[in-house]
């Protein structure tokens, strides 16, 4: 074996972009819209990763306000998975299909109790063919002593009540609840019966946030994580009954044959909605699970921070080299590339998107954020979150939990990934953040930085015109700041 032969392979930090002579005179002149799959365009190409320690319903509707998508991770039973999907769907959209409704004789705390529970204001009251009785607020429940009380005594009646017909567009709405000064808006069928509800926040954060990525209905995008093996099956469809508009085959070495056989079970049990797979690091790995049904491959074996893949299983390819041969590979179909892991500032975006990649996934960053699951705590007088693996013992521990016990599913013949094995993740803490959405802007504002270095208006620009440097480790250096002091 000549190792003189092997190819090289390059990280984020062996490469550069040189700049070129460019007509971008500003930042804000680059479209940074990108495609998740064929269908889904994303104006932040930001996609929050299916970590339990990163993306559950709050992280997920920050990233679609910020323009990106977030993918829900699968370490939760199926109906707490829907749940965190169905409160994404819910958090913004044009028409609430389905608003939460209560009768008029029950006790007052239990409409209190629902409201909390689902957080929202106000709860629409109707009889048993759902016809509109009147409307019940937090505001009406101020200052009461006795919550025992009926809701129908303290709700506002149907004769005070304005409504509108089902079919009414944004703009008259948006109207008669300027003119009437109410903020929520039933929408009443032809025969009388509650069908759906537009209400003024919903209208306001549209205009206030057009950049986040909406499904056809104006509610916010949602992806979701599923396994390979199991309840896989009757987890994509559950997901996608509660509104999922993509699923994320969620598996460390997505070039193996019950990975390609899943991908095709899922893809004909859920089109149109369309299935990312991955990981793979390599041009056939793409290959075949494009073949197999995948509308967008997920690249990244071994870079993420709490990865320890390379050191465990001495596998992986660096993620430069891996998004750059995944990408030619995908191109030739037609179909997008997610760089999972590596980035760690905006300029690792910009190396990524100028290798080929249409979007890339972020973990460790997001992980610091408020929206992140978890709660804050201190550690040497800094305030941290927790941050692991999925492939970590924490999160094997984790998944066992929900599954049961492994050595039960050995007796079955139910062999899972998490089954007894060598840990190929890690679990540690990382700083405090701030808030998703300033995480999103820093990285897209070194995205179009980049672009603007490279001559390019689009990301497809970007994809064909970026050029590449490789550096030594003293260029890596003179990279960051150095000669000073902090």
């Amino acid at each position: 074996m000549n190792i003189e032969s092997f190819p090289l392979a390059l990280s984020y930090d062996d490469v550069l972009l040189v700049p070129q002579r460019s007509p971008v005179a500003s930042r804000g002149d680059v479209d940074t819209t990108g495609h998740l799959t064929p269908r889904i365009a994303l104006r932040a190409p930001i996609v929050a990763a299916n970590m339990d320690t990163v993306t559950e319903a709050p992280m997920a509707i920050a990233i679609a306000r910020a323009g990106g998508i977030g993918v829900i991770h699968r370490f939760l039973t199926i109906d707490q998975q829907v749940s965190e999907v169905a409160r994404t769907k819910r958090a913004e959209a044009l028409v609430i299909d389905d608003p939460f409704t209560v009768r008029p004789d029950v006790p007052l705390q239990d409409a209190l109790d629902v409201m909390s529970v689902h957080g929202t204001g106000g709860l629409v009251v109707i009889d048993e063919d759902r016809r509109p009785l009147g409307m019940v607020t937090r505001r009406d429940t101020l200052l009461r002593d006795d919550l025992t009380i009926p809701v129908a005594t303290v709700m506002s009646p149907r004769e005070r009540l304005v409504v509108a017909p089902a079919d009414i567009d944004e703009d008259e709405a948006a109207v008669l609840l300027r003119d009437e000064r109410i903020e929520k808006l039933p929408l009443i069928d032809a025969d009388g019966r509650l069908a759906g509800l537009i209400t003024m926040r919903d209208l306001l954060q549209r205009k206030e946030r057009p950049t986040a990525t909406k499904d056809g209905r104006g509610r916010l995008s949602v992806a979701a994580a599923i396994g390979v093996r199991g309840d896989h099956l009757e987890r994509a469809r559950a997901l996608v009954d509660a509104g999922a508009d993509a699923l994320v085959l969620d598996i460390a070495h997505g070039h193996m044959e019950q990975a390609l056989e899943a991908v095709a079970a899922v893809s004909a049990l859920v089109a149109p909605v369309e299935v990312i797979a991955g990981n793979v690091a390599t041009a056939e790995g793409a290959r075949d699970l494009i073949a197999a049904g995948a509308k967008a491959i997920k690249v990244g074996v071994g870079p993420g921070s709490a990865c320890s893949t390379r050191v465990v299983a001495g596998v992986g390819v660096p993620q430069f080299t891996a998004v750059r041969e995944c990408a030619e590979a995908c191109r030739e179909h037609g179909i997008p590339v997610v760089a999972d892991g590596g980035i760690r500032a905006g300029g690792d975006v910009a190396k990524a998107i100028g290798a080929g990649a249409d979007t890339v996934m972020v973990g460790n960053l997001l992980a610091g954020s408020t929206e992140s699951p978890g709660t804050v705590v201190s550690r040497g007088g800094a305030r941290v979150k927790v941050f692991r693996g999925m492939a970590s013992a924490g999160a094997a521990a984790a998944r066992r939990a929900i599954d049961g016990d492994p050595q039960d599913a050995l007796a079955r013949g139910d062999q899972t990934e998490f089954s007894p094995i060598v840990p190929e993740g890690v679990e540690a803490v990382v700083p405090l953040r701030g808030s998703a959405a300033d995480v999103v802007g820093e990285l897209v504002g070194g995205l179009r930085s980049g672009m603007s270095y490279s001559n390019a208006t689009t990301i497809r620009e970007m994809q064909e015109r970026a050029r590449f440097v490789r550096i030594t480790s003293a260029g890596l250096r003179e990279s960051h700041p150095h000669d000073v002091t902090m």
